[in-house]
């Protein structure tokens, strides 16, 4: 049984929620504001957070930049659900970490199989077959897990979904809006350092492996698989 904590400040919202966590299986927990939730985690230690983005003292972004800056709490995953549905605020949360987005009015089952998803820590979007290993860098899905020359690393949902997104294709050109439509479910059509942000982020944490991760100039970016050399 995952905990799930719903952060949000409409009754009627937050009772939708809570019945239905607990109708899917899991144990839900409700805090009404952004100090009670930020105080939940801390002592609580949810498996996963359902936030609003509009709450009475902090806003949601905040809360979203503070666990998943936090290293103690960073592995939480965080899925966003809000009436503030524009593409910069999909955006603006994914920047600060966020592992899936939900726009209200929302449909329960939709999101429900959202959160399973989440928990699962999913696989990447597409047909490939996925990667296990290129050169030292190795990933565990079932586990959600992933090791570098053999020393585990810490990585968020998002950037094991990245990294496996980016094993599964290695060898092939990846350009920024693929991924973005792929890894966050984003359009394309915007100016954003999303996907330049998780990168470095990925490289820096990757160690030995950081330059399996190519850069291609103007472009996008492209895993080399040392196999084919």
């Amino acid at each position: 049984m995952s905990r799930v904590l719903i952060v949000e400040d409409e009754d009627d919202i937050a009772e939708l929620l809570r019945f239905s966590l607990k109708l899917d299986g899991h144990e839900p927990l409700v805090a009404m504001t952004g100090e009670e939730a930020l105080s939940q985690i801390e002592r609580l230690r949810p498996d996963l957070v359902l936030l609003d983005l509009m709450l009475p003292d902090l806003p949601g972004a905040e809360i979203c930049r503070r666990v998943k800056s936090g290293r103690r709490d960073r592995q939480i995953p965080v899925i966003i659900v809000t009436a503030r549905g524009q593409e910069p605020d999909r955006v603006r949360a994914f920047e600060l970490g966020a592992d899936d987005f939900v726009t209200k009015p929302f449909s329960v089952r939709e999101l429900m199989l959202r959160v399973r998803a989440v928990l699962r820590r999913g696989s990447p979007a597409g047909p490939e077959q996925l990667r296990h290993r290129v050169g030292p860098v190795r990933i565990d899905e079932i586990a959600h897990r992933a090791y570098v020359d053999g020393n585990e690393i810490e990585l968020t949902a998002l950037e094991f979904k990245l990294l496996a997104t980016l094993m599964a294709r290695a060898g092939r050109l990846q350009t920024r809006e693929v991924l973005l439509r792929d890894v966050w479910q984003l359009s394309g059509d915007q100016h954003t350092r999303t996907v330049d942000t998780h990168v470095k982020r990925l490289r820096e944490k990757l160690g030995e492996g950081r330059d399996l991760i190519e850069t291609v100039r103007g472009a996008g970016y492209r895993m080399s698989d040392p196999g084919d050399a």
